[in-house]
């Protein structure tokens, strides 16, 4: 599903108005309509019958004041306000709505006066279903004056809201929010999904999220080049790996993973279990030595390795050499999850990147490895996955962690973009940047993924999905979605183990590919 900002949106609102002959008003009508029999299935559900509409004096407004005429001929009892401008201030396409619902008999009222606000409060107290149609994309900055004081009213009504297109004081582009930006129970977004409704903090002020077919053009949809996609079953079932009748375990691939270490078993373990649990043939893991008996007892479908130490836990002699042959002869190396920090171990990790050309997804400690040492992934020869969370995407960067957590998709982008490499920042939700300029932002997910050793799980997902004959991109794209679903499909928010996600990949793989048939 393609993604824009507000200012692509309005690029592609002009261009099918001047190019393919399309009216404003008439898509300012069919988002009106979308508006409208969204509210009326909110008042069959709340058994209602009342509504009242908050309008600015833009293309939202408009959007609202259309919703009013249509609700209208449903029988809705239906009042509008207008914020922040008198009637006759209302311009363009919003005027034309505001006169067919006028000369329909539609009541629309300015709020200029204490005295109007005093109606519009009383309004709004005894309606079923209040609609925000303030502000939309247009809203940047912070919110004040008379829109201001509509949101708050709005947000203290304790009424069902339904917001046009984006709640005012959403950042339609990054998800930042305004104090007292309106909190939606749904919102109605018009032609294209816009970015900052699946960013938090903003995609928490959404509720349910629908998007609304205004009748833009087909043909400029298709043909409008994003560089910015929300995953769905459609596009990562075009994508996910499938298994020949005569399949043998040399054809489903083979992962080398190097991970663990004494304290930090665990990790390892999470990988390697969910690259057998992703479809891979042949998964083996490189341990330090000191760690590899416990490994070898707690894996039993895949084969331990130790590694030389210099002391317990910490690499040296030749184990990145051995490290770097055994995923030469692989199909794609998983390296990280608990291996230490020592300098020794460090050096190691990136002696092994420069060396080799096998795929590479790299993670946790490895990542940390790569902090003041960025260079190197230019320079390596492998196509490589990163999958940082914010903290580490932070000591990469140098940039501040709230700095990235407020432009998640532009950060992916750009260092996907300067590194040549795929970068899975996780989050909530996660971002794929791609070498190319592409954006994929996950779409599944739940809080349940807050748990240690979620994160070692995604990489070895990735792993096992890469050994598999599909890019190392297709399998980070794969993997994130899978990884969130397999959290869905426990029905709970909280409480899961990192090891059950693993456990649930087969269900969430047969979910993508069959649908409903699966269940």
């Amino acid at each position: 599903m393609k993604l824009v900002t507000a200012k692509e949106m309005k690029a592609l609102d002009v261009q099918a108005q001047n190019d393919y002959a399309m009216p404003g008003i008439l898509l300012m009508d069919n988002a009106a309509q979308a508006v409208a029999e969204a509210v009326h299935e909110a008042l069959t559900a709340l058994e209602g019958e009342r509504v009242v509409i908050f309008c600015g004096g833009g293309n939202n407004g408009g959007d609202g004041l259309g919703a009013a005429r249509w609700l209208q001929s449903y029988g809705v009892s239906v009042r509008a306000f207008v914020v922040g401008a008198a009637l006759d201030a209302v311009q363009g396409d919003a005027a034309m709505e505001l006169a067919m619902f006028t000369k329909a008999g539609g009541r629309v009222e300015a709020l200029s006066t204490e005295d109007d606000w005093v109606l519009a409060e009383l309004a709004a107290s005894k309606a079923d279903v209040l609609v925000d149609a303030l502000l939309g994309t247009g809203f940047h900055g912070e919110l004040e004056g008379d829109v201001l004081r509509a949101c708050e009213l709005l947000n203290k009504s304790e009424k069902y809201i339904l917001a046009v297109d984006v709640p005012t004081g959403v950042n339609a582009d990054n998800g930042a929010v305004s104090e007292n930006a309106v909190r939606a129970d749904h919102t109605v977004t018009m032609a294209l999904v816009k970015t900052g409704l699946l960013l938090y903090p903003g995609r928490e002020y959404c509720g349910d999220i629908e998007l609304a077919d205004i009748s833009m053009p087909v043909k400029l949809v298709e043909e409008y080049k994003s560089d910015k996609y929300r995953l769905t079953d459609e596009i990562v079932r075009e994508l996910l790996p499938l298994r020949k009748a005569n399949a043998h375990k040399g054809d489903a691939g083979r992962v080398v993973i190097c991970a663990g270490s004494p304290g930090y078993t665990g990790a390892a373990a999470l990988a390697s279990d969910a690259a057998v649990k992703a479809g891979a043939g042949l998964v083996s893991l490189y341990t330090p030595l000191s760690s590899r008996d416990v490994l070898a007892i707690k894996l039993t479908e895949v084969m331990v390795h130790g590694l030389l130490e210099r002391m317990p836990g910490i690499l040296g002699g030749g184990a990145a050499s051995d490290v770097a042959s055994s995923a030469e002869a692989a199909d794609v190396l998983a390296i990280g999850p608990g291996l230490g920090t020592s300098e020794s171990t460090q050096e190691a990790v990136r002696t092994i990147l420069q060396k080799i050309t096998t795929p590479v997804v790299i993670d946790a400690d490895a990542l940390t490895a790569l902090a003041g040492h960025t260079e190197i992934l230019a320079a390596m020869q492998a196509q490589k996955v990163l999958t940082p969370h914010p903290g580490e995407m932070a000591r990469l960067t140098g940039l501040e962690i709230a700095e990235i957590e407020a432009d998640r998709i532009n950060i992916a982008k750009k260092y996907a973009e300067q590194w040549q490499a795929i970068v899975v920042l996780k989050g909530a939700p996660t971002v794929i940047g791609c070498p190319n300029g592409t954006v994929y932002v996950n779409s599944t997910g739940n809080s349940s993924l807050a748990t240690g050793g979620s994160g070692d799980v995604l990489t070895g997902i990735i792993a096992g999905l890469a050994a598999q004959e599909i890019s190392l991109q297709e399998a980070a794209i794969c993997g994130v979605y899978l990884h969130g679903l397999a959290a869905e499909l426990t029905g709970i928010d909280i409480g899961l183990a990192a090891g059950e996600l693993a456990a649930l990949l087969p269900q969430a793989r047969e979910q993508v590919l069959y649908g409903a048939e699966a269940e």
